[in-house]
């Protein structure tokens, strides 16, 4: 199969590369050229940017490609510009989109109304109205599924990616937690509500396993698929589990929000857990993780330790404030 693949070159996209060349396919990579991946020999790249549509079109003409997987279509625009130019001469795209869509991100973040949705979420779970405040129309996943999966010219599958981990992780996900373990603190400190929350995660290289799946298989046409860990830990269970992977013997602890130091203060609302059902790809299409979650703890941590934020906040780390607290909640216990 000949596989067109826009943007390609972050956390998941080398590894659905890889698993695509493995499998005897072609694959092609158009990308802007600014992130640098390790990509099989065999792969050919294209310099470009998915926003120039003449230019994505003369790589779809060059490629002819059986299926167009696009892993950055971030906006509508981008999404009917895809469409546009892939209608009538690829057989099915393939979209990477977000759990955000769901209503429950909108009520995590307090912009939409309403009592908490049941977890897991599935497939056919209200998704969100409202676009997120903070970032508005530069980026509306909600709106890409739509322009793509309606479409009645050209089938599509939509895959919603979780919080990703992974060596490449660009947003640091586990930093907070890592810092303070690799710090030595004798606690990390939570809110009692994040404590609790549950919110879904998944390894690069086990994701990137269903999306190689859903380019592959017709079975996907027309399909939206949750694409996450089998099963979500609340998040003091996590950072134990993360403690367990460091060898850190500190303890978890959590305090009513009004307790804590200001800097771990937060204004959601964790009463809506965010975990989603991911049984339609393992029935479907038989998806199934390729690392155990230590092993992929191990090799996150290990780039993040290598790969520190450029720029770290010391406000986020002021453990003077977080051992006072602790403090006067056993002196009041």
């Amino acid at each position: 199969m000949r596989v067109l693949i826009l943007g390609g070159t972050c956390l998941t996209g080398p590894h659905i590369v890889r698993r695509l060349v493995q499998g005897g396919h072609e694959v092609t990579v158009f990308h802007r050229g600014q992130s640098v991946a390790a990509l099989p020999a065999a792969v050919r790249t294209i310099l470009g940017d998915k926003e120039d549509l003449p230019a994505l079109a003369a790589a779809v003409k060059a490629v002819s490609p059986e299926v167009v997987l696009d892993m950055c279509a971030l906006t509508e625009d981008h999404a009917l510009g895809l469409m546009g130019t892939c209608r009538g001469v690829v057989r099915r795209v393939v979209v990477i989109s977000s759990i955000d869509v769901y209503r429950a991100y909108a009520r995590i973040h307090r912009f939409e109304p309403g009592s908490p949705d049941p977890v897991p979420l599935a497939e056919d779970t209200p998704l969100r109205k409202t676009l997120d405040p903070r970032v508005g129309l530069r980026y509306n996943k909600t709106a890409v599924e739509r322009v793509v999966m309606s479409d009645p010219d050209l089938p599509a599958t939509i895959l919603r990616y979780p919080a990703v981990l992974g060596p490449g992780d660009y947003q640091h996900r586990l930093f907070n937690t890592l810092k303070r373990m690799d710090d030595r603190r004798p606690f990390i400190l939570l809110e009692e509500g994040g404590a609790r929350h549950r919110f879904s995660h998944g390894y690069a290289e086990n994701l990137a396993v269903g999306v190689a799946l859903a380019v592959t298989n017709e079975r996907a046409a027309g399909r939206i698929y949750n694409v996450a860990e089998r099963e979500t830990p609340p998040w003091a269970e996590r950072v134990r589990r993360i403690g367990a992977v460091t060898e850190w013997n500190g303890e978890v602890l959590s305090l009513p929000m009004e307790q804590l130091p200001p800097h771990l203060r937060h204004e959601m609302d964790l009463a809506q857990q965010w975990v989603v059902d991911t049984m339609r790809i393992r029935e479907e299409l038989g998806y199934a993780e390729v690392v155990a979650e230590d092993e992929a703890l191990r090799r996150t941590i290990e780039w993040e330790r290598a790969n520190p934020p450029a720029k770290v906040d010391p406000a986020a780390f002021d453990y003077a404030a977080e051992d006072a607290a602790v403090v006067a909640h056993r002196w009041q216990a």
